[in-house]
């Protein structure tokens, strides 16, 4: 008999072998005859297991409890003899996506070291502990600072969310500790961390080191191996379909009560093809067109049908979005993840702050204390020497307290998930730990084509019917690494699956309600087939309709570009670093915003744009005297919207490179931020190397919105 190795993580400590091959038989059926060699270490398992079975075995055994804990089950590492042996359900595929998420897991360890090299406080030193805490799952939350309280950190690159490693600061310190910073101060950071069985070990201070994101990265290779090896569950048919092997089955139309009436034409239709479908839907929103307005209708259509969703996104920042939506239409929601990720008005909707007021988490935060007490007291022996054992009988106490404390932690958040019609998570934040074995009617992915596809399947492992929102005309998923990117991770499964399936399973949105006609027309020609329409209320607005705001050319027109073409604005290097800027592009901007602001219009309704980072610093510091201007990259400007933007392309060269310029759908973007006016300036002997930039500046010059740099000098 074929046999694999499969990892098992959050035993307790002192789980035996007996108890294991017990566990097996009760939760999925496994005979001790059938399971293999156990080498146990730590709070983890390694197990041989039936090949042929592997699959149901790790639906069956991923989230389920081992007494009062919950444990994570995947292949092992180092047992990949199943991975290769065989080409089917899409094996192939899924093979790839590993070796593309090693490619991107290579990629952020070299970044974070190259920082490190660059001494950009990606470490601090010398650490005291100066208050500890205890968090949700038992985690220990350490407030770390210097050992003078009143001096400042140094200049340092943490920020809430970060992972870390913790360790003593010394030559011969033990191995680290995985952790996530989860508050920062001028003078101290807060930590949390899973604390070892036996206890923090013994240092007087303490140094922090910024860590690559190892629980992401191993959430996803675990769900490529669940959907991979699903053999006769809903996930094995979900897997067909979303790998195109299949068709996606799509009902008839339903007969549908909106509870906004205000839906037009496009956006009923996504509604009801997402009600009618049995395997997927995609709702395709481009700039303005309203997607959270469809996904939030999807998920109120759902919940009044006594069904489960789950919401997910690959930003904290657009999963809060979606939830504070569908939160102000009076459903109730839980919020998992970090409280300090997620935006202060969803913070009573978190799953931290509902369980902390429960009896349970009351009673099982004081068994926590108790057991760090006994840990303390364990490891430091100040007065005489121990009696033998009692260090051993001081530890095994503490095992059993916070074997009770994640019992009675656990009762608290089954029985809010239980109440729960709607959780919202990240991608990555889905987790067993919390989430046990739970399945659900609707799994939603909102912004899915900015989410690399490994991360998808972590919410799909739980999907009964699955919908994307999204727009693959506009950025694509950030990826470090060159190799997975030319491979393919930047491509998302919604992309896919629009090229793939069509109108068989989308929708595309056609009305926005944002931009100007002028504004908008270039970017529906070029990337909507012609098929975006301004809604009637936003066609034809402008500055100059907004209160106090004076009339003229800049505030009436709704589009100019400024060509700086034969007048050497030319781009340079960031002196520092590998980006690159445009000073004299720069200097125009600086000049538009004043005017702007002298005209009326207020800085917090003005954007500035510019594709690279180096040209952004230098605008910010340019403009810093203007409260309210926002100045960002493209990236940071993703789903936003201002009543101005102003947009400098950079690239001025004689080789008319444009670098990663030539991804237009990031100038999709900056073109479709703006409500009102839409500013550009760029050199077009460079830009109109690509035909792209060309047909733009044709189009500008039709529409009357094209002017030169030498009329502006002269």
């Amino acid at each position: 008999m074929a046999m694999t190795r499969v990892r098992i993580e959050g035993l307790p400590h002192q789980a035996s072998k007996g108890e294991l091959v017990r566990w097996l038989a009760e939760t999925a059926q496994v005979s001790g005859s059938r399971v293999g060699r156990i080498e146990r270490s730590g709070n983890a398992a390694t197990v041989e297991l039936p090949e042929h079975e592997v699959g149901r075995l790790l639906s069956k055994l991923d989230g389920a409890m081992f007494q009062t804990r919950r444990v994570r089950v995947r292949l092992d590492a180092g047992g990949s003899e199943l991975r290769n042996s065989h080409a089917r359900g899409g094996e192939d595929w899924f093979a790839q996506l590993r070796q593309w998420l090693e490619w991107e897991a290579e990629a952020e360890r070299e970044q974070i070291e190259s920082q490190s090299s660059a001494r950009e406080g990606t470490s601090l030193r010398n650490l005291a502990i100066r208050s500890d805490d205890v968090g949700l799952g038992g985690r220990l939350l350490l407030s770390l600072g210097k050992p003078d309280p009143h001096k400042p950190l140094p200049p340092h690159a943490f920020q809430p969310g970060s992972p870390v490693l913790l360790r003593v600061d010394s030559a011969d310190a033990p191995p680290g500790i995985r952790g996530i910073i989860a508050q920062r101060t001028p003078a101290a950071l807060t930590v949390a961390v899973d604390v070892p069985e036996d206890g923090l070990p013994d240092g007087d201070r303490w140094r922090l080191d910024l860590a690559y994101d190892e629980v992401a990265r191993q959430r996803q290779l675990a769900a490529l191996d669940r959907a991979r090896l699903a053999r006769a569950e809903r996930l094995a048919e979900l897997r067909e379909v979303l790998l195109g092997e299949r068709e996606p089955v799509v009902g008839p139309e339903p007969e549908v009560v909106f509870f906004n009436t205000g839906l037009n034409p496009s956006q009923q239709a996504a509604v009801k093809q997402a009600l009618a479908a049995k395997d997927v839907a995609i709702v395709h929103g481009p700039p303005g067109t309203g997607k959270t307005t469809v996904l939030v209708e999807i998920i109120r259509q759902a919940v009044a049908r006594g069904e489960s969703v789950l919401a997910c996104a690959p930003s904290n920042l657009a999963v809060d979005h979606l939830l504070e939506s569908v939160i102000r239409k009076g459903i109730a929601a839980v919020r998992l993840g970090h409280p300090a990720r997620v935006s202060p008005e969803l913070h009573d909707s978190t799953l931290d702050e509902l369980a902390q007021h429960h009896p349970d988490r009351v009673q099982a935060r004081k068994l926590v204390r108790q057991a760090f007490a006994l840990l303390k007291q364990a490891g430091k022996w100040t007065r005489a020497k121990p009696q033998p054992g009692e260090r051993a009988a001081m530890r095994q106490e503490a095992r059993q307290l916070l074997g009770d404390a994640r019992a009675l932690e656990r009762r608290a958040i089954e029985r809010i998930l239980d109440g729960a019609k709607l959780i919202g998570a990240t991608l990555t934040g889905v987790d067993a730990d919390t989430m046990g074995q739970r399945v659900f009617d609707w799994v939603i992915l909102d912004e899915a084509c900015q989410a690399t596809e490994p991360a998808c399947w972590i919410p799909i492992l739980r999907a009964k019917k699955v919908v994307l929102g999204g727009d693959h005309c506009q950025l694509p998923p950030t990826v470090l690494s060159d190799a997975a990117s030319k491979a393919g991770l930047i491509v998302s499964m919604m992309e896919r699956l629009v090229d793939r399936f069509g109108p068989l399973i989308t929708r595309r949105l056609n009305i926005q309600y944002r931009m100007n006609q002028a504004i908008m027309q270039f970017s529906a020609q070029e990337f909507y087939d012609g098929d975006l329409h301004a809604d009637a209320s936003v066609a034809e607005h402008r500055l100059v309709d907004l209160p106090a705001v004076a009339a003229d050319a800049m505030t009436e027109m709704p589009v100019r570009f400024l060509d700086t073409a034969g007048a050497s604005f030319e781009e340079e290097p960031e002196p520092d670093g590998p980006s690159r800027r445009n000073p004299q592009e720069a200097r125009q901007i600086v000049a538009q915003v004043r005017a702007l602001i002298d005209h009326g219009v207020p800085a917090g309704e003005i954007a500035v744009i510019a594709p690279y980072n180096a040209q952004v610093r230098l605008l910010r510091e340019q403009l810093r005297d203007i409260d309210g201007l926002e100045v960002d990259s493209v990236d940071g400007f993703q789903g936003r919207e201002k009543e101005a933007v102003l947009v400098t392309l950079v690239r001025s060269n004689s080789e008319g490179e444009i670098g990663f310029l030539g991804d237009i759908r990031r100038t999709n973007v900056a073109m479709t931020r703006a409500r009102r006016r839409l500013f550009l300036i760029g050199d077009s002997a460079t830009l109109a190397q690509h035909p792209f930039y060309q047909r733009m500046v044709e189009y500008l010059e039709s529409i009357g919105a094209y002017g030169s740099i030498w009329e502006e000098m002269a």
